[in-house]
């Protein structure tokens, strides 16, 4: 009698288990199938936009136009400690778009050359005009420039040979001593391509120092007869060649003539798109 009841429990058990298993089966998948289907939105929720942007804000900014003039320090110093040197030269740009400038030096040299066998005196104004491209992105108000430009250059000037030597290959009784000329050749003329590399940094309010390298390639060089140019005004040295090298060191004044306000885009961080 007790194996009965013991086999007659054991039945009921598992009878009652498999009967909760066939119940809790079509109601799992009914679920996953309710939930598979979209919801229907109400017509009173507001819809959503299809697209969301996340925008960034704009910083105003004012950019300054206007002329900027100085003078090369080098070259007004520079008579102060080589008494065979007498110069000015005054530059200037202006400001034409966010990048380009135009940009002019005006001036004069007085330069006396003392090589081996002669000395002479060169004399003489010359121009260089072209342009500038500001290769630096300024912050907010900043006016730096680090620029790359070109420049034509033109000088007229005068060449006096002051003394030579005759040059002797058989110096037995040694140099012979120089003889003075004082021979002077007037309108002469040179011109000249040349690369600009610079760089400008405000220090003051509206106030600029600045330092600048060229280098140039001799075009036209109008010679003397019987004689070399052996320094053009506002090209430099010519015995390397129709290569030349020069460099100043200015301070200027900007002087603003109107202004443009640049108006930043404000453009969308992130952009979400719906699901279909």
């Amino acid at each position: 009698m007790r194996h009965i009841l013991k086999y007659t429990f054991s039945f009921c058990l598992l009878f009652s288990m498999f009967w909760v298993q066939a119940q809790e089966t079509p109601t799992t998948a009914t679920k996953e199938i309710v939930q598979e289907k979209p919801k229907l939105k109400s017509k009173t929720e507001p819809a959503k936009p299809a697209i969301q942007e996340t925008k960034k804000d704009s910083v105003p900014k004012t950019d300054r136009y206007g002329l900027r003039v100085g003078v090369d320090l080098y070259k007004l110093t520079r008579g102060f400690y080589d008494k065979d040197y007498k110069g000015v030269e005054f530059v200037g740009d202006f400001r034409l778009t966010k990048k380009y400038y135009l940009a002019a030096e005006l001036g004069f040299e007085d330069k006396t050359t003392d090589d081996d066998r002669l000395n002479s005196t060169a004399t003489g104004t010359y121009i260089k005009g072209g342009f500038d491209y500001n290769t630096y992105q300024n912050w907010l108000d900043m006016e730096n420039m680090i620029t790359i430009g070109l420049r034509g250059g033109f000088s007229s000037f005068s060449q006096q040979l002051n003394s030579y030597k005759i040059y002797n290959p058989n110096p037995y009784w040694g140099e012979q001593p120089a003889i003075v000329s004082d021979e002077k050749f007037n309108g002469l003329t040179a011109g000249w391509l040349e690369v600009a590399l610079g760089i400008k940094a405000k220090v003051f309010n509206n106030v600029f120092v600045g330092f600048g390298v060229q280098l140039k390639l001799l075009v036209m060089n109008n010679k003397p007869s019987g004689f070399d140019n052996l320094y053009i005004p506002g090209f430099n040295r010519t015995y390397d060649g129709n290569f030349g090298v020069g460099f100043n060191y200015t301070v200027s004044y900007f002087i603003p003539l109107y202004k443009k306000k640049v108006i930043v885009p404000e453009t969308p961080d992130k952009k979400e798109t719906p699901k279909k």
